[in-house]
């Protein structure tokens, strides 16, 4: 016997607790950065700031149920692209500054930097779910065309943005959203004889063209790829001969996590300097001073917070929410492993910051507007009481 009298939400204090113990790991990691005198701006207040802002966005959006978050989708998407466009056109002003040899923010006076690629992520999200629900919601029979024709229509989706954020340029942030785009792919449905040889011809491409930057560079040349743009390879490859330039990033970040050996210096103990480490190399902060341990908790809590967003995934039954859920879980788990992965020299450097931890209000708030959605996701889940059925 199915009862419809009462709807209960349900609040998920498992990625709230996530949340706050990131915060906490955040507000000290910061504080201990700037303390070494090196930095005149108290980032430690900034992320506070952030944090209060990123939680009435979470609020807000906990208000949206799945039609209401559908109808304001491809606005949402439309808005975000039109900030890439408006950062594209407009030259390089104090509006729009040029920064570590990017054009990627708005400065906003008494507001600070604002990232737009970090939001459109997101956007971008909600967009892909929409179009691959929609699409196998029309498409009831499917068939290799109408699966050649959702890929199409994914591809267009995240095409848009990253065209104008590799024209910033902004590597790193390009890459994550084709982390989003192949998760989307690969849980749609779409059948292997089209996965197979697309996947095959792009690996033998990224592959052939690693090699010839990394062996025969001078090759490269013929098709317009300067020698100075694989830098960041080589540096990553052997940071210690290009330690005074490119591989000075990479040195100090290995020297700070090394020497924090088991269990760390201590907080605020810190003896190798290293610029950034409130932002992207922050994880080499929490290493030296709380070692391995400091490290593996850290990590531990993004394993937590994928597992409670995977558990949403999996519970609900609307196809549009568990598209959500898969993008949001791509776009952090990109984040953790190429972050930590570039402090430790396991991956080449791109800039990516640590979610909930580095310094960065764009990214916070894009962060915590994905997190205010698949909040919204358990919250609007209808559980009726005295019922077996959940929709």
């Amino acid at each position: 016997m199915t009862s419809q009298n009462k709807l209960i939400p349900k609040i998920d204090y498992g990625i709230i607790l996530s949340l706050m113990l990131m915060a906490i790991v955040s507000f000290a990691a910061i504080y201990s950065s700037q303390s070494t005198g090196q930095y005149v701006a108290n980032f430690l207040l900034q992320q506070v700031m952030w944090y209060v802002i990123g939680t009435i966005v979470i609020i807000v959006m906990i208000q949206f149920d799945s039609e209401q978050l559908q109808k304001i989708t491809w606005y949402m998407y439309g808005f975000g692209l039109l900030l890439l466009i408006v950062l594209f056109l407009a030259p390089n002003t104090t509006f729009t500054p040029i920064r570590n040899g990017a054009q990627s923010w708005f400065v906003i006076k008494g507001v600070g930097a604002i990232q737009p690629s970090e939001l459109m992520k997101v956007f971008t999200i909600l967009a892909l779910a929409k179009v691959a629900a929609d699409h196998h919601q029309k498409f009831i029979i499917k068939s290799v065309k109408t699966d050649f024709w959702l890929m199409i229509k994914i591809g267009v989706v995240v095409a848009l943005p990253v065209a104008f954020i590799m024209k910033q340029p902004d590597l790193g942030t390009s890459l994550v959203f084709l982390a989003i785009f192949l998760g989307i792919v690969l849980v749609s449905g779409i059948t292997w004889k089209l996965l197979v040889p697309i996947f095959t011809i792009v690996s033998l491409v990224g592959g052939t063209v690693m090699y010839f930057a990394i062996a025969k560079p001078h090759l490269l040349k013929y098709i317009g790829v300067q020698q100075y743009q694989f830098k960041r390879i080589y540096s990553w490859l052997d940071p210690y001969t290009y330690q005074s330039n490119e591989g000075f990033q990479l040195v100090k970040s290995l020297l700070a996590i090394g020497s924090g050996q088991t269990s760390g210096k201590g907080f605020r103990n810190r003896e190798v300097y290293m610029p950034e480490s409130h932002s992207d190399f922050i994880f080499s902060t929490i290493g030296e001073e709380f070692g391995f341990i400091g490290g593996s908790i850290v990590v531990s809590l993004f394993f937590m917070l994928i597992y409670q967003i995977t558990r949403t995934g999996l519970n609900t039954k609307n196809p549009f929410y568990s598209y959500i859920c898969v993008g949001v879980i791509c776009m952090i788990a990109f984040h953790v492993f190429q972050n930590i992965g570039m402090t430790i020299g396991l991956l080449p450097i791109t800039g990516i910051p640590l979610p909930f931890i580095s310094y960065g209000g764009s990214s916070l708030l894009g962060n915590m507007l994905a997190m205010g959605i698949i909040l919204s996701i358990q919250y609007h889940y209808k559980k009726y009481m005295f019922s077996s059925e959940e929709e």
